[in-house]
């Protein structure tokens, strides 16, 4: 009689065909996506293997950043499988690293929107298609470069501004880029819709025939306010700033030149795109944030943390100072650089002098040392601060003014100090004392907001 197969036969077969199962997994991963479904054709096995969603959810994680199965639009879909196919329907004309990187900064920069500024959030508007991208480039005679097409196809930037002044007015303070406000100098820049580009960028090119003739820019963002504009050389991806000189060609470049890679690759990158990178960063790092201005929350340029923020402490007093170069502004006779400044001051906890503590204390004058590359070019003393006295109180928020000073060369910096007297001018209640501003930096930026 024949002996009985021995017990670990089957187990070993089971292994191996475990075994089988791993390798082949390992093999149609690395292989990716494209060869997967190729792979599929191959034999019942192979369609097996490659029918598995958890293959799938891998693909969509590595190659589209996606974490759930959804469509562009994010409606819901059976399955990774068929999310992957209809992604790449959608932008498998498109490297997809840099589908992936796009996609990533469009989520990020609306969850932050959502979170600190909703406002701004809902001036966002819906994709492009390609074929409105195909119809723009032939309005304009020229291509757009492949990472801005890509930015389009995911958010077709903020809503266009209209011939209704009000319904201008309720947006005006909402830019994605933000501005700054000293004096009667006003601006917010907002990311400009594809419909808008083309408009104004062919007032451009009708405005200014000399300077831009033959030159393939576009305008990619405005400010409602004064008038600021940043402009897409579509021919190497740089992204320029107009000056005060814009009328005769003078522009300034707002991302480091050596960043930018505009061949039609996996790497390629331009302005517009780590412009708008980097301005998401400085966004969740803190360095930027929104504010008030009257009635309306806006994204405040003036940087809010070292080194381009100082921070200095004096008898309790703490003032906080930074600075925004401003390209657009035309200054005076020898004054090619203008810097907006912002002062913060506030009590944190108590006002104390000698020991003294005191209920409040209000500002009498200032002083200040504006030095231009190490060389003193303004030392100003006056009363008050743009005609105020504040009077701060411990654990108020901030009092916060802004002002503005030319340079003739830069780099340069700012330093100075106020006077306070403890209580209120009226009837103070001790002697004056200074509070320090600490040094603060006036240099024009590698990024140009």
């Amino acid at each position: 009689m024949a002996s009985p197969p021995p017990p670990e036969a089957a187990p070993a077969e089971a292994g191996l065909e475990s075994m089988e199962g791993l390798v082949l997994d390992t093999v149609i991963s690395r292989a990716g996506a494209r060869p997967a479904a190729a792979l599929a054709c191959a034999s019942t096995r192979l369609r097996t293997a490659v029918a598995d969603d958890s293959l799938w959810r891998r693909f969509c994680a590595e190659d589209l950043g996606l974490d759930a199965p959804v469509d562009p639009e994010g409606q819901p879909l059976p399955s990774f499988q068929v999310a992957y196919k209809v992604w790449l329907e959608s932008f498998g004309m498109y490297p997809l690293p840099m589908v992936k990187r796009v996609k990533q900064f469009w989520t990020s920069m609306k969850t932050w929107l959502s979170e600190n500024f909703p406002e701004a959030y809902k001036t966002l508007c819906k994709g492009v298609s390609e074929a409105q991208l195909k119809s723009a480039e032939d309005d304009l005679g020229f291509k757009l470069p492949m990472p801005t097409k890509l930015l389009y196809r995911f958010c077709n930037a903020q809503l266009p501004f209209s011939e209704d002044h009000d319904a201008n007015k309720s947006i005006s303070t909402h830019g994605l880029i933000g501005g700054y406000a000293f004096y009667d100098h006003w601006v917010n820049v907002h990311l400009s819709p594809l419909e808008q580009i083309v408009e104004e960028t062919k007032d451009f090119y009708r405005e200014f025939p000399d300077v831009f003739n033959g030159r393939n820019f576009i305008v990619v963002a405005t400010s409602w306010f004064r008038p600021k504009t940043f402009l897409l050389d579509c021919s190497n991806g740089e992204l320029y700033v107009g000056t005060y000189n814009l009328p005769i060609g003078g522009m300034l470049p707002c991302v480091p030149k050596a960043l930018i890679k505009p061949a039609e690759n996996d790497l390629a990158q331009d302005g517009l795109l780590l412009w708008l990178e980097e301005h998401l960063r400085r966004l969740q790092n803190g360095m930027i944030k929104t504010r008030m201005l009257m009635t309306s929350r806006y994204i405040s340029l003036y940087p809010e943390a070292p080194p381009s923020c100082s921070s200095a402490v004096t008898n309790g007093i703490k003032v906080r100072s930074s600075a925004v170069f401003v390209p657009e502004h035309p200054g005076g006779p020898g004054e090619k650089f203008m810097f907006t400044y912002s002062i913060r001051m506030s009590v944190p906890e108590a006002c104390m002098l000698g020991g003294v503590y005191y209920s409040c204390c209000q500002l009498s004058s200032r002083h200040w040392t504006i030095r231009s590359c190490d060389r003193v070019v303004s030392d100003v003393s006056g009363g008050g601060v743009i005609g105020q006295y504040p009077v701060l109180l411990p654990g108020e928020d901030e009092f916060v003014y802004e002002s503005c000073t030319p340079l003739p060369k830069v780099p340069g910096s700012v330093e100075g100090s106020f006077s306070f007297v403890p209580g209120k001018l009226i009837r103070p209640e001790g002697k004056p004392f200074e509070v320090m501003v600490a040094p603060f930096p006036l240099e024009v930026p590698e990024y140009i907001f």
